[in-house]
């Protein structure tokens, strides 16, 4: 809780003085020592503290207090804020876990054969490595060179798909190349679909060579089962007559 509650001894004051829970109760809402709590109560402890009101800043309700009031075993829950606050966004190499470290040289070699275009800073917002370790990579001329095998930074775990296209996407614009999506083959709508279909059948270029129900037993007949098998039958018949001309 101390993590996300905002000024807890604070908050601890308030709901001491303006509601009935209890001292564990507000120990633990608070991440405090339950003594702690009685300290503040008794006047031992956080005396120059003005309390803060956690209902004012978002923090609890007025119906979680209710509850924990009527149930002394009851335990507050933290309100979600109603504020995202976005992401600190990271500055400096990335940090890499100790157990995929030794994965760097493996991804830096993928990435300097599959994607030539990327910039060393690039390599180094990706796999957090340095612009040295990636000149030996691609020269050869690292201590390991023998031992190195390509594979995927993304199945290694050292970055998402999302940030190694992001980074490719930005080398190609550096370059002058149009994204693959802007350039190349996609997918059709179902309204394009449709319409591509509907003009290859007036052109007559593509025709299905399979019959069809309305080919051997005619557009107007209302299909049961007696019909289809009585079709199917004429069908066999005529086919049996093709083979046996003497017949």
């Amino acid at each position: 809780m101390s993590k996300t509650l905002l000024m807890p001894k604070a908050t601890a004051v308030w709901l001491i003085d303006n509601t009935a829970l209890t001292f564990d109760q507000i120990a633990h809402f608070c991440a405090l020592h339950p003594l702690e709590v009685q300290g503040i109560a008794d006047g031992d402890v956080a005396g120059g503290v003005m309390g803060v009101n956690p209902i004012t800043n978002g923090q609890l309700t007025r119906d979680e207090i209710a509850k924990g009031e009527a149930d002394a075993e009851y335990r507050l829950q933290l309100s979600e804020s109603k504020v995202i606050v976005p992401e600190a966004k990271r500055r400096g190499p990335r940090y890499t876990p100790i157990s995929r470290r030794n994965e760097r040289p493996n991804a830096i070699k993928w990435l300097v054969r599959n994607h030539p275009e990327l910039k060393d800073a690039q390599i180094i917002r990706l796999v957090g490595t340095t612009k040295s370790t990636i000149d030996a990579v691609r020269e050869g001329t690292h201590w390991n060179n023998a031992n190195l095998t390509m594979a995927d930074p993304v199945t290694l775990g050292l970055c998402s798909q999302i940030e190694l296209d992001h980074e490719v996407k930005r080398a190609n614009r550096a370059a002058g190349v149009g994204d693959e999506a802007e350039t190349g083959t996609r997918l059709l709508s179902a309204e394009e679909a449709l319409q591509t279909a509907a003009e290859f059948n007036q052109d007559g270029s593509e025709e299905s060579a399979e019959p069809t129900a309305d080919s051997v037993f005619g557009s107007d007949t209302e299909y049961d089962a007696d019909s289809v098998f009585a079709g199917l039958k004429s069908l066999k018949n005529d086919l049996e007559d093709q083979e046996d001309p003497a017949s």
